[in-house]
């Protein structure tokens, strides 16, 4: 009885436990090498905040991706965003260093692949 009554809490405790944990997951990709991780000066929260801002007050924007990349011997971090009835992606760039935004595209799906259109 005192192995079922021990084994109930700890399953109570785990699940505590765990689920803010899992709660916090990011609901995008994530790309995050943990040897470039250790050289930022610049969190990835911090950074998200940062990219964020650029955009401004845009309702709706989802994050779809974040990368932590080395661009041309600068440390940044890669933000993706979308925008409902806006196509394509717009991505944000911020120095993992000092926190500025180093750069901003606004990146269009790829269409030349794309089958023709037949003639009428």
């Amino acid at each position: 009885m005192k192995t079922v009554t021990r084994l109930a809490v700890f399953a109570f405790l785990l699940a505590g436990v765990t689920a803010p944990a899992m709660a916090q997951r990011p609901a995008y990709r994530r790309e995050v090498p943990p040897r470039l991780l250790r050289q930022t000066k610049v969190s990835e929260d911090s950074a998200l905040k940062v990219a964020s801002a650029r955009f401004g007050a845009v309702a709706n924007r989802r994050v779809q991706a974040v990368e932590l990349e080395n661009e041309n011997g600068k440390l940044i971090w890669s933000w993706e965003f979308t925008f409902p009835g806006m196509p394509g992606v717009y991505e944000c760039n911020v120095s993992a260093m000092d926190g500025s935004v180093v750069g901003v595209e606004h990146e269009m799906p790829d269409t030349a692949h794309a089958a023709p259109k037949p003639r009428p």
